[in-house]
């Protein structure tokens, strides 16, 4: 069947967004700048400062285009217009992930070079958020008769445990659809369940006793700079010596200094959801250490590299389904804390797995061959799944086939966005190819893919209006 003609609505609106390209360009690069990076809780700012700023930036933004505006006591704000029971809602984050050193541009400088503009928080999330913005805006500007509201809904801290959402929704009520511009196009009707485990290994002692180490700033990116200190028996100091010299990873550097012995490793971050899209400084470390530690100490480092295999196999946790694929982890943190080494590992499992099976996976397989473990703590935040056949996964599909020609078809993820915690909701694409990629160094958007995304967004939205009013 042949998808319908494009309202003359969204015309106007796509129209009006192509008119005031450069109020969107500028616009997200004034947020851009701001560097909303979690930090102590301040008052009505839960997330800190930086968080507060760039909330106040887009609730301020909304009020100046006349919408209705709400900040829910820092943690999350609305920007809504128009009227009836039915509420459409795009979900973004304001919030970033951590910067690590090795950009080429500054991350907050929100720089345009060669087309694009960099920044940290380009791809994830500011730029598509601002995107959407105006792609509502638009509607609102030229009248658009949507018979509901639209409401665009600004978290504070969803790269580090969604506290932002759930608060929010305890006060305010769900869509009747939702996306969060924050995926792949056409959409993602499935995301993986996403787990932390927090591990404690006991620090290995013997002729090489690893005293510390230290990497790592959130559980969801691929650890890119790992210092370990290790202390080595006189009787071993010159057959180290000797491994150090023909050590082949030119990523590793080690300081001997009498018996011990800094190492330093450099990795490549990536999306925790993507560990393979990396390269582990953790992985690195310990492969390094384990090729210096004597031959009764080989089973004791060898458990501790595994526990950086990506398949989850060093977990006892290696599976796949026949809707998501396999499994994947990530140490995302690992540090010293006493007699132990704990680490973060950020697993994301498939979608027809539970939190409960992928915890007994592990325990059975700790109580096995790993009985000194310890599970300090386990988080959980549930699969999301949508059948290929129901609204909105349907209407968004055949959107982006009228914008694009393109028919790709809905994708599976292992990253999380807001979509798995609010009904109804699905996660929406935002950049192209070389755009981004998420939380890495020098993350990018191609400058004219703000406009291309927003006049997608308005298409979205106004069809998805017409569904909610029905």
């Amino acid at each position: 069947m042949d998808s319908p003609a494009k309202p003359t609505a969204v015309g106007a609106a796509q129209d009006w967004l192509e008119q005031h390209e450069q109020e969107l360009i500028e616009d997200t690069r004034s947020l851009l700048r701001i560097e909303s990076l979690e930090a102590p809780a301040e008052p009505n700012a839960p997330f800190g400062a930086g968080c507060r700023r760039a909330l106040d930036f887009v609730l301020n933004l909304g009020e100046s285009w006349g919408m209705r505006t709400r900040d829910v006591e820092g943690f999350a704000g609305h920007a809504e217009f128009g009227s009836g029971d039915g509420l459409v809602m795009s979900l973004g984050h304001v919030d970033v992930v951590p910067v690590s050193d090795g950009w080429k541009h500054a991350p907050f400088g929100a720089e345009i070079d060669g087309g694009y503009l960099f920044a940290r928080g380009a791809i994830d999330d500011k730029g598509p958020t601002m995107a959407a913005f105006y792609a509502a805006r638009a509607l609102k500007e030229t009248g658009a008769d949507l018979g509901v509201r639209m409401r665009l809904v600004f978290g504070c801290n969803e790269e580090s445990g969604f506290r932002c959402v759930k608060r929010y929704f305890e006060v305010e009520e769900a869509p009747t659809f939702g996306v969060a511009p924050d995926a792949g196009w056409p959409l993602y009707h499935a995301e993986k369940g996403i787990a932390d485990f927090v591990i404690r290994a006991p620090r290995p002692v013997g002729g090489i006793t690893l005293v510390s180490m230290e990497g790592g700033q959130r559980p969801n990116i691929v650890v890119d700079h790992v210092v370990a200190i290790a202390e080595i028996a006189p009787n071993l100091i010159e057959t180290a010596k000797e491994t150090i010299s023909e050590y082949w990873d030119k990523n590793i550097t080690f300081a001997v200094d009498g018996t011990r012995c800094t190492i330093e490793s450099r990795g490549k971050a990536a999306h925790g959801s993507e560990p393979f899209q990396g390269d582990s400084a953790v992985v690195r470390a310990f492969r390094a250490i384990r090729a210096i530690a004597p031959a009764d100490q080989f089973d004791d480092y060898s458990s501790l590299l595994e526990l950086g295999q990506p398949s989850g196999v060093g977990l006892g946790i290696l599976g796949c389904d026949d809707v998501s694929g396999g499994l994947t982890t990530n140490i995302g943190i690992v540090h010293t804390d006493g007699a132990d080494l704990v680490f973060t590992v950020n697993v994301r499992y498939p979608v027809k797995w539970t939190g409960r099976e992928l915890q007994d996976k592990w325990e059975n397989h700790r109580a096995k061959d790993l009985p000194t473990y310890k599970l300090d703590r386990f988080s959980d935040s549930p699969p999301l799944y949508f059948p290929l056949d129901q609204k909105p996964v349907t209407t968004i599909v055949d959107v982006y086939r009228q914008e694009t020609g393109d028919d790709k078809a809905p994708g599976v993820m292992g990253g999380g966005t807001y979509a798995r915690a609010v009904p109804n909701t699905v996660s929406i694409g935002t950049g192209w190819e070389g755009d981004g990629p998420a939380h890495e160094n020098d993350e990018k958007v191609r400058v004219d893919h703000l406009l291309k995304m927003a006049k997608i967004y308005a298409h979205i939205f106004y069809r998805l209006a017409q569904d909610a009013r029905k």
